[in-house]
């Protein structure tokens, strides 16, 4: 598996002056926080605008300021010292797909039961939003529960199908579903305030929420130690796609990690990425590690017996 450790960034420890400037109470963050953030602690208050995630949001549209800037960098950094903490003794499979799929739809059922097959044996991680995303890190925080528990689950949180048109409704039914079902597997979820208008899920146990989008997406991608599932998405799963490609099409092959592409339909004919990533992938050491399924369970399979 590829290494995961020497993306990592390096933060000088700020003077003093510098800390203060970043620790403006204007700033809703902590730019030098110790540990990554948890869901009561980002949905702190309702509405949702008077949330730190919401109050957050709306403070990076603002024009940006030197002292703005500056907390940002820190803060990125800081939550990225944090996740390597988190990140040490344990190894990720990552699952993308589309943010906009809603609750209550197959794809939906079918991202939770594959959060919940790969949750068995790993830690699953997402980009940690909603959708697709919100499904597998259910999933996985039911993965040792009987499988009638995540119907169950999908069942009570189908009454809002989407954070649209509200975020609270939304947060309400998935606090119901923890409160039925409490405790739960580890799983991560990066988030980032560049895509504000989707708010964090709140089933991950574990949330790095960065600012920077790029950032965010590279260690997203390189954290996925034991592999990556795509399943259907749009602009988002494809740029993911090919940007896993990349670290793997220049990586030795005992740094190659799976990458599983769910949907032969969807993947060569809606959006033919397939045939352009197996193209790539030909002669290189990343070919036999790249493949494309049409369930779930092949995927959750394929994974398997990489372990």
């Amino acid at each position: 598996m590829r290494n995961t450790r020497s993306h990592r960034l390096t933060v000088q420890r700020p003077t003093r002056d510098v800390r203060e400037r970043a620790s403006d109470r204007s700033i809703p963050i902590d730019p030098h926080r110790t540990g990554l953030y948890t869901a009561d602690e980002l949905y702190d208050a309702t509405p949702y605008a008077d949330s730190l995630d919401g109050r957050t949001y709306e403070w990076s549209r603002r024009p940006v300021r030197p002292d703005d800037a500056l907390a940002v960098i820190l803060h990125d950094g800081a939550i990225d010292a944090a996740l390597a903490t988190w990140d040490r003794e344990r190894h990720l499979v990552g699952v993308m797909g589309g943010h906009a799929v809603e609750r209550g739809q197959q794809p939906y059922a079918d991202a939770a039961r594959l959060g919940r097959l790969l949750g068995a044996s790993h830690v699953v991680a997402t980009g940690g939003g909603p959708g697709a995303m919100e499904a597998a890190n259910l999933g996985a925080r039911l993965a040792r529960l009987p499988e009638e528990a995540l119907e169950e689950a999908i069942g009570l949180l189908s009454v809002v199908p989407s954070f649209r048109p509200s975020v609270d409704d939304w947060v309400a039914t998935a606090r119901e579903v923890l409160e039925r079902f409490p405790g739960g597997n580890d799983s991560l979820g990066v988030p980032t305030w560049f895509y504000g208008h989707e708010p964090p899920n709140l089933f991950a146990t574990a949330i790095a929420k960065y600012f920077r989008n790029a950032l965010r997406e590279a260690i997203l991608l390189q954290l996925c130690d034991a592999g990556i599932v795509f399943l259907e998405g749009a602009g988002g799963t494809v740029q993911e796609i090919f940007q896993d490609a990349c670290e793997n099409y220049y990586a030795a092959e005992g740094a190659v990690a799976p990458m599983v592409l769910v949907g032969h339909r969807y993947w060569t004919e809606t959006l033919p990425a397939w045939p352009l990533l197996r193209a790539l992938a030909r002669g290189r050491p990343m070919e036999g590690h790249v493949h494309l399924v049409d369930s779930v369970e092949e995927a959750a399979a394929l994974l398997g017996s990489y372990s």
